[in-house]
């Protein structure tokens, strides 16, 4: 099922959408007259992605605001230790899991009977008509589970890897050129505007700069530490016995700064992925942001292309700055973010590269 709800058609399909949902997203940041909070904003952008574009819900914006609060409160909480007292994280997780059910049951119902002024099949599409395939019709239970499961999927690492693309190219502005030149000789970005029609899955796959340059972002700043495998059968590793059946956990971004192949580990580098150099072609397993083996991360190719789409823009339609003195600190739980969450003042452009005041503009409609 997940092979389909992430093949090339279906991305294919995703990317207009994902488009304006950036689009109305940076708007917003642009018409803002203070700076925002980068962090908690990619949070809100990567869920209204998920919501809108992923599972097609066609949900007011109010609402779908309280629905934000509600599962990061759920987010927040769903590591805590299971202890069921009064006021302990665990009973606040639990209440946020049992309100976001009851919302994306009524989302599913409301989705289920309105069914007209679709122009693509959305992931939830996917898994209702895989269902149906297979001859068993999904339970409400079974759509509420897959619909969370496809929301925990699409928002917290990607909301840490664009706060991350944001703020490395805030510190490096010749990238953030790079990337324009690039965008400009692909006939994509003409006189500051993106050609219409020139963002397509093919064309964005032929931006070899861009894909460096996220490589970098997800190489440096890998959202999650590392993950866990069960040992199917004993080995031996530096004079060590593993058995078979233990769970073991390996790390992503220790292999990342130990990976022989890198050069300069700590340096934001793009080009160490360009075609003469190719430091991620040396050995399968030295560059693995989305994990490796059979259960490599399926939405990797999501995740990579929400980003590549949110760079594009970025570099074609926005011009934005650090709004405190310093860099922030970074912290790695739990997941890679700024500590106080990147403040940034965004600017409005005009095709011209000028600098615009826009108004409020609303967010993206029920349309998507």
């Amino acid at each position: 099922v997940f092979s389909k709800i992430f093949s090339h058609e279906a991305l294919e399909s995703y990317l207009p959408k994902i488009q304006l949902v950036i689009k109305d997203t940076l708007r917003a940041w642009s018409s803002d007259p203070e700076s925002i909070n980068v962090y908690h904003e990619a949070q809100k952008l990567t869920f209204r992605m998920a919501i809108r574009v992923l599972l097609g819900f066609r949900i007011p914006d109010e609402e779908l605001g309280r629905l934000f609060e509600v599962y990061q409160q759920f987010v927040e909480n769903v590591f805590s230790l299971p202890m069921d007292l009064p006021f302990s994280g665990y009973r606040r997780g639990i209440r946020a899991r049992e309100t976001l059910q009851k919302g994306l049951e009524k989302a599913i119902q409301e989705k289920l009977q309105n069914t007209q002024g679709k122009d693509y099949a959305d992931a939830l599409d996917i898994l209702i008509e895989s269902g149906k395939e297979h001859g068993k019709e999904l339970t409400m239970q079974e759509l509420k589970d897959g619909t969370l499961e496809l929301i925990f999927a699409a928002y917290a690492t990607t909301a840490s890897a664009s706060t991350s693309l944001i703020m490395q190219l805030l510190k490096h502005p010749r990238v953030l050129e790079k990337l324009r030149e690039e965008l400009r000789s692909k006939g994509i970005l003409h006189n500051g505007c993106i050609c219409e029609g020139s963002l397509r899955l093919d064309n964005i796959n032929g931006l070899h700069y861009l894909d460096c340059v996220i490589k970098e972002v997800l190489r440096l700043f890998t959202p999650i530490s590392g993950g866990y495998r069960t040992v199917l059968q004993t080995f031996e590793l530096d004079g060590f016995q593993i058995p078979k059946g233990w769970s073991v956990m390996y790390s992503i971004r220790d292999t990342h700064d130990t990976a022989p192949v890198f050069k300069d580990v700590d340096v934001f580098d793009p080009d160490r992925f360009g075609q003469g150099r190719s430091e991620d072609k040396d050995g399968r397993f030295h560059y693995l942001p989305f994990g490796g083996g059979v259960r490599t991360c399926l939405g990797k190719h999501l995740a990579k292309l929400f980003l590549k789409a949110l760079a594009i823009e970025l570099a074609s339609t926005s011009r934005f700055e650090l709004a405190t003195r310093t860099f922030p600190k970074i912290t790695l739980v739990p997941v890679v973010h700024p500590v106080d969450g990147l403040k940034v003042k965004f600017f409005g452009l005009d095709s011209n590269q000028n600098e615009i005041l826009t108004g409020t503009d609303a967010m993206l409609g029920a349309t998507v």
